[in-house]
């Protein structure tokens, strides 16, 4: 029988389904974080629980896979308790006569609208190590960033 006359499944034509992109490098987070992680897998396990529909379920157990592995590879992170900037930290500096502030935590808390930027971006990346009263350098600019107060954010502890 010629190929052509074949009945292929719609199943041929579809796009794989990979696993959910895990971010290369350390998996750190602050308390906060680890605790976000688990409430975030409790929800998943009870909505999977619930759900009966095939395709549902698989996009769910997807989603727990990715949120198990960054639970289990989890390391918490402390901020520095000798006032230098980490994570944890709430971070005031100048860039740009502009003054702003920002929290550096775990990639999976990270919110840029709520001034929460992952460790891995490169303004935290810039600002990392650095003390109050410190210049450091930002997009190829020595002194880009003036630092003017670093404190541990509470909110990150919780």
């Amino acid at each position: 029988m010629s190929v052509a006359f074949r009945r292929e499944s719609d199943d041929e034509h579809k796009e794989p389904e990979f696993e959910l992109p895990i971010a290369v490098g350390p998996n750190r987070v602050t308390p906060r974080g680890l605790r976000l992680l688990a409430e975030q897998v409790g929800r998943l396990e009870a909505e999977l629980a619930q759900t009966t529909e095939g395709e549902a379920r698989k996009k769910l157990q997807r989603r727990l896979r990715y949120f198990h592995t960054r639970q289990a590879t989890a390391e918490v992170k402390e901020p520095p308790a000798d006032g230098s900037v980490g994570i944890g930290s709430r971070v005031t500096y100048r860039l740009n006569n502009a003054e702003k502030t920002i929290t550096i935590v775990g990639g999976d808390e990270a919110d840029p609208a709520m001034g929460w930027v992952a460790f891995s971006a490169p303004l935290a990346r810039a600002l990392m190590g650095a003390e109050v009263g410190e210049s450091v350098e930002y997009q190829d600019r020595e002194d880009a960033i003036a630092i003017l107060a670093v404190e541990t954010d509470p909110e990150t502890q919780a």
